[in-house]
């Protein structure tokens, strides 16, 4: 059975944080597919066509993974791609507690679906999107925290 794990995320932006969780995840599935969703509590900062078309380019050497848009219910979408795991990464124990509800509530939905946590890598622990949006916000550069130069999506910010 190839084991397909789903990396799920708003991804605005993508993180070197993100980029971490899914290279090495990358070495611990056959598959992995990184999944740009719509958090409709959530207003986007980028577009999501943008946000897609650089995360493709940025992936574009690694057979393994794959990038793709989805709506809906994230355990649904892994069932319909035939993800069999769910590729999450925690930072402190605040994401801990909010991934493991979303992981039962998950599982309530897909009873085949097992979630995989990552501890970040400590260098890239401080770094979320929610802060790189503040400080390109108000001007700041924040190129050192994405795997991605900021000006390749900038036109549509």
């Amino acid at each position: 059975m190839k084991r397909i794990a789903l990396f799920p995320g708003s991804f605005d932006p993508f993180t070197n944080g993100h980029y971490d969780v899914v290279m090495r995840g990358a070495k611990l599935f056959d598959e992995v597919i990184v999944a740009i969703g719509n958090n409709s509590s959530k207003q986007r900062y980028i577009p999501v066509d943008k946000m897609l078309q650089v995360m493709k380019k940025l992936f574009e050497g690694h057979a393994n993974i794959k990038v793709q848009e989805f709506k809906g219910l994230t355990a649904e979408f892994a069932r319909e791609s035939g993800a069999n795991f769910l590729l999450r990464g925690l930072r402190n124990t605040t994401d801990f507690e909010y991934e493991n509800t979303i992981a039962q509530a998950n599982r309530h939905v897909n009873k085949e679906l097992e979630s995989v946590f990552l501890i970040t890598s400590p260098q890239l622990a401080a770094i979320s999107s929610t802060i790189i949006r503040e400080i390109h916000r108000f001007g700041g550069n924040v190129d050192e925290f994405i795997p991605f130069q900021f000006s390749e999506i900038a036109d549509s910010v």
